[in-house]
Formats: C-alpha cells, sequence, structure tokens
C-alpha cells in the first residue's frame, strides 16, 4: 500500500507542476493552428538553399505536432513543391519540440533545458536539411493530391483557436501525456535515486543507452518531459536526458517505413544519423560546457515546484482545470468513438475493407480519410482508430488506388483478409 501511495502522489506531483506550462501551451497551440495557415507556407521550403531549409525548421519548431501527425504534414508540403532538404528539416525540428512542450520542460526541467531544447531542435533541422540537399540529389516529384473542397468554419477565428487547443489537440495528447505521466511516476518509484551514478555512470554509455532506446518506441515531445525530469532524478546526465528528449519524439518505427517509401533510403539514412549523431554531441556539449547547476531538478515529492513564479494554491488551480478539461476530452472522444461505431454499420454497399497501420490520433484520421475521398468513385469512407481498420464504399472502387491513397497520406496500407 506504501508503493501505491507513493506512486500516486508522484504522478499527482508531477501532473500539478506541469499544469499551469501545459494550459498555456494549449492556448498557443490552438492560437498557431488557426493562425498559421500550414497549406500557404509551402511555397517558403521550395528551394534547394539554405534558406529554405531554415523556414522549415523555424516552423517546425513551435508548432504542436506529435511524430505521427508530422508525417502527412511534411509530406503534404513536399507534394506542394518543398525541396526534399526542407521536408527533412522539418522532420527533424517539428517533433522534437512545440510550444506544449516547451512550457512543459521550462516547468518540470527548467528554463535552461527548455531554452536548449527549441535550439537544438532548430540546429538539427536545420543540418539534417543542408546534408540531405547536398548528399540526395534526386528530387522526383510526388503526384499531387487533390482533396475535395471543405467547408470552412466561418466562425470567429479565436474561438476556433480555443476549440482546436482545449478540445481537438488536448484530445490527441491526452492520452501520450498520461502515460508519460504514469512511466515517470513509476521510474521515481521502482529506480534507486543513485541508479544511474552508482551502476551506469559512464557519459558516453549513458547516452548510448537512452539512444538505442529511444529510436524505436513512440513518445510524444510533451510526453516524455516528466520521464527525463524523473531520470535525471536518479543520476541520468543533462546530455543524456536530452538524448531521450530529442531521438524519443522524432524517431519511431513508422515513421522511418513512410520517409523511405516517399523521400528514399538515402534521404532516411541521413534523418536517423541526424537526429542519432546529433542528440550526442549535442548531449556531450551540455555535460562538458554548461554549469551542473543549470539543471538542478527538485524531488516531485518534495512538493516544491521548479519556478515559484506564482503561490501554491494558483499550481492547484491550474491542476483543477486542467483535469476538467482532460476528463471532458476523454468523455468527448468515447462519445465520438461510439457514434463511429453506429456509422461503420449504416455505410452502405462497403466494396473493400483495410488495415491501416501507424495512426495514432484524430489527424491521423482525418489525413487518411481526406486522401482516400479523393480517389475516383469513393462515396463513404469510415475509419476506426482502435482496429485500423478502412472502409470504403462507392461505385467500381480500385482498391490498389484506395491502398496507394493511403500510402501517399504518410500510411502503410493493406487490404483485410
Amino acid at each position: 500500500m506504501i508503493w501505491i501511495e507513493v506512486y500516486f502522489n508522484s504522478f499527482f506531483e508531477l501532473f500539478r507542476m506541469m499544469s499551469f506550462y501545459l494550459l498555456i501551451g494549449f492556448f498557443f497551440a490552438g492560437i498557431l493552428s488557426v493562425y498559421l495557415r500550414k497549406e500557404r507556407i509551402g511555397k517558403f521550403m521550395g528551394s534547394r538553399n539554405l534558406k529554405a531549409v531554415v523556414n522549415a525548421a523555424l516552423l517546425g519548431v513551435p508548432l504542436p505536432l506529435c511524430s505521427c501527425g508530422v508525417i502527412p504534414t511534411a509530406l503534404s508540403f513536399h507534394k506542394n513543391g518543398a525541396s526534399k532538404g526542407a521536408t527533412i528539416s522539418f522532420l527533424i525540428s517539428t517533433p522534437q519540440t512545440g510550444i506544449d512542450s516547451i512550457m512543459a520542460s521550462y516547468s518540470l526541467l527548467g528554463l535552461p533545458m527548455a531554452v536548449i531544447r527549441a535550439i537544438v531542435a532548430f540546429l538539427t533541422g536545420i543540418i539534417g536539411g543542408v546534408f540531405t540537399n547536398s548528399l540526395d540529389k534526386s528530387e522526383i516529384p510526388l503526384e499531387q493530391i487533390t482533396p475535395k473542397k471543405i467547408v470552412e468554419n466561418q466562425g470567429r477565428k479565436f474561438a476556433r483557436a480555443m476549440r482546436y487547443g482545449f478540445v481537438d489537440f488536448m484530445r490527441d495528447i491526452a492520452k501520450w501525456l498520461l502515460i508519460g505521466l504514469a512511466i515517470a511516476a513509476l521510474f521515481d518509484v521502482i529506480i534507486p535515486d543513485d541508479f544511474f551514478t552508482a551502476y551506469v555512470n559512464n557519459r558516453w554509455l549513458n547516452m548510448l543507452l537512452v539512444l538505442v532506446a529511444s529510436i524505436p518506441l513512440y513518445v510524444c515531445a510533451t510526453g516524455s518531459v516528466p520521464i527525463a525530469a524523473v531520470l535525471m532524478l536518479k543520476g541520468l546526465s543533462p546530455g543524456a536526458a536530452l538524448v531521450f528528449l530529442m531521438a524519443g519524439p522524432a524517431t519511431n518505427a513508422a515513421t522511418f517505413t513512410v520517409i523511405a517509401k516517399e523521400l528514399g533510403k538515402k534521404t532516411t539514412l541521413i534523418y536517423l544519423l541526424t537526429i542519432a549523431l546529433g542528440s550526442m554531441f549535442f548531449g556531450f556539449l551540455i555535460d562538458t560546457f554548461l554549469p551542473a547547476s543549470w539543471f538542478q531538478i527538485i524531488s516531485s515529492n518534495s512538493g516544491d515546484s521548479i519556478s515559484h513564479i506564482f503561490p501554491s494554491w494558483f499550481y492547484d488551480l491550474s491542476s483543477v482545470i486542467l483535469a476538467i478539461l482532460l476528463i471532458y476530452s476523454v468523455i468527448k472522444l468515447v462519445q465520438l468513438r461510439i457514434v463511429e461505431k453506429k456509422s461503420s454499420g449504416n455505410i452502405a454497399n462497403v466494396d473493400d475493407s483495410f488495415i491501416v497501420d501507424g495512426m495514432t490520433c484524430k489527424n491521423c484520421k482525418a489525413h487518411v480519410v481526406q486522401s482516400v475521398k479523393s480517389v475516383d468513385f469513393v462515396k463513404d469512407v469510415f475509419v476506426d482508430l482502435d482496429s485500423g481498420e478502412l472502409s470504403v464504399s462507392g461505385k467500381k472502387v480500385d482498391s490498389e488506388k484506395i491502398i496507394s491513397a493511403v500510402e501517399k497520406a504518410g500510411y502503410h496500407c493493406k487490404k483485410k483478409n
């Protein structure tokens, strides 16, 4: 019982320390989503030069996109004229951070790590883009997918921004945020306080082990923050923590598969090496040249926060507000799934069913639906996120074209047996 009590105390204290900064992050995520129109900026990434690569990295750092949501967005840029270098720059810089994860990093890891994380995401994006332009000269234009026109909500932009930030985006990130907090609290309980200093005290070995563990796994930029904070409390060096904060969100098996298919194996190798070597290099710089006092983390069990800008009751109030919003998002998600399940049984003349791999959020589903609806003769499309099943109805539906449309959206698809 004591272990359970300690676990939940750790979980709720981590949640409390992040709550206010996450609310700020969700606010700006909504603002960016509405006022920064992604479909209009592809022209700034079209050249094979340094400026386009820098533009892509500048765009990617603040955008609140996870490593699954960034794939269809980046491929959309590429299909609309962005160079391979700019596309890779965007793919590297975007999932490492975002306005929400920057605020979360500040809450648990302190201002220096929050700033460094954003700078490293920006620099590694540029490095990857420059090497891609230099080493991969093949620029094969991808087939354009022309989506059907969608009637845009004519409500006030600010209202739509708040809905995206505090409903849609929160619904997408809630699962991974709670998983990150749960894992962090578990590590806080089971890992000895001196684990990394007593058992794995080699700097390079620390970073290498973290890198190997991070590359194949999926963890969102915000969900990685509490895990990194707890590991640093257990003795992990700030440099090794940065490796996790970079490689965890920016890499996973699905990402490699899609990049290799759409941009080529050489570009995929550049992407992987940039993240792996870049994270190790910047981790080494942090551990070697920056003061350790910059990365002092106060234990969550102490009840203290990294920052004391506001009184304790303010963080308590923020926790309550965030918890209510998360509960509301989860309820709405469950209701939406129930409605979708009922709707799936009403699709008439289902011509084919498929299994789509790699979808993890509402944005993923929207990209798949939009791409499939662009195929000739498709009438109705239903996607079940839980099972990954795609059902399509219409006259003379071509299965190969459906599979091709899904894969061009950034996901693996096969016909259901």
